[in-house]
């Protein structure tokens, strides 16, 4: 089997010293290349080209910024044929591989690959397409990718939880493109008019250190979307949802909430460009997005 390493060494918890346990512990079964990212769409060029080449495995080490790309470099020709995904999580929050029931740590992570690759043991997972963009667990238009927009511009401070939470509250107060009113379509409802939209492919949407939230707890790799949208936004209703987000059952209630799970198609349209995140990923500005879920559309090492 011929697989290729992908580090990404800025990520918060990659170390020189991991990486080369993780490529010798690999090696000793593989045939492998390694290769550390130095700029942004990097590990997207090496998985393409990997995925071209005929390669059987790509491994992504980092956060979920680099597994987005892999999955969009092995995915640029199209899910047939393209080769399986490992993951060892390397970054803040990890969220696909927490999704999948890898383990945080690194190392343990990395044993997990291990046994997988010897015993074959994989899944196929499903996967959401937004603008020609692949996401993993979640993507969205407004708030969640004004938050994205502040953090990223803080590129240079470490990204957690704290630095998240303050952006998320002082994007809610100055929204930094205003909060215009977005308008939401999906199979067997009326076009409904929304003040944020979140789009999730699986459950949790995201985590808060360890604490899961969930927006669409019915969503999974092996549905479609998942919809989670307020048609309005007053405190009293941002707290009370964010307070159910954080319970275990994650079961959402209120007159302002539209939510569905199982969509396969999710479209949203705004009367001027807002911001545009996937996968925690800042993408630019949008004045429309169609979501599209893809069954079965890659493999990967479990």
């Amino acid at each position: 089997m011929r697989a290729v390493l992908v580090v990404n060494p800025q990520a918060t918890a990659t170390t020189a010293g991991g990486r080369d346990v993780l490529a010798h512990a690999l090696a000793s079964q593989v045939k492998l290349d390694v290769v550390e990212t130095d700029y942004r769409g990097h590990a997207m060029a090496v998985a393409r080209s990997a995925a071209r080449d005929g390669i059987d495995l790509v491994v992504a080490h980092g956060g979920d910024g680099t597994v987005n790309e892999v999955v969009n470099g092995l995915l640029a020709d199209g899910p047939e044929g393209a080769p399986r995904l490992g993951v060892v999580p390397g970054g803040s929050a990890n969220v696909f591989a927490r999704a999948l029931g890898l383990p945080r740590d690194p190392v343990e992570a990395t044993h997990r690959l291990l046994q997988a690759v010897e015993r074959d043991t994989s899944r196929r997972v499903g996967l959401g397409q937004a603008d020609g963009r692949w996401f993993t667990f979640n993507s969205g238009l407004g708030w969640d990718a004004d938050v994205v927009a502040g953090v990223d511009r803080r590129r240079g401070k470490r990204a957690g939880q704290v630095l998240y939470l303050r952006t998320a509250v002082a994007s809610y107060l100055h929204p930094p493109l205003g909060r215009c009113e977005l308008t939401v379509q999906y199979p067997g409802g009326e076009p409904v008019n929304v003040r944020c939209a979140f789009v999730s492919n699986t459950d949790p949407w995201t985590y808060l250190g360890n604490r899961a939230v969930h927006l669409n707890s019915d969503t999974s790799f092996d549905t479609g979307l998942g919809l989670f949208a307020l048609r309005s936004m007053p405190l009293p209703t941002v707290l009370n949802q964010a307070r159910q987000a954080l319970r275990a059952n994650g079961r959402h209630r209120g007159k302002r909430l539209v939510r569905h799970d199982d969509l396969p198609i999710v479209r949203i349209d705004a009367p001027e460009p807002v911001n545009f995140q996937v996968d925690g990923d800042l993408v630019g500005q949008r004045t429309s997005v169609e979501f599209i879920s893809v069954p079965s559309a890659l493999t990967v090492f479990v």
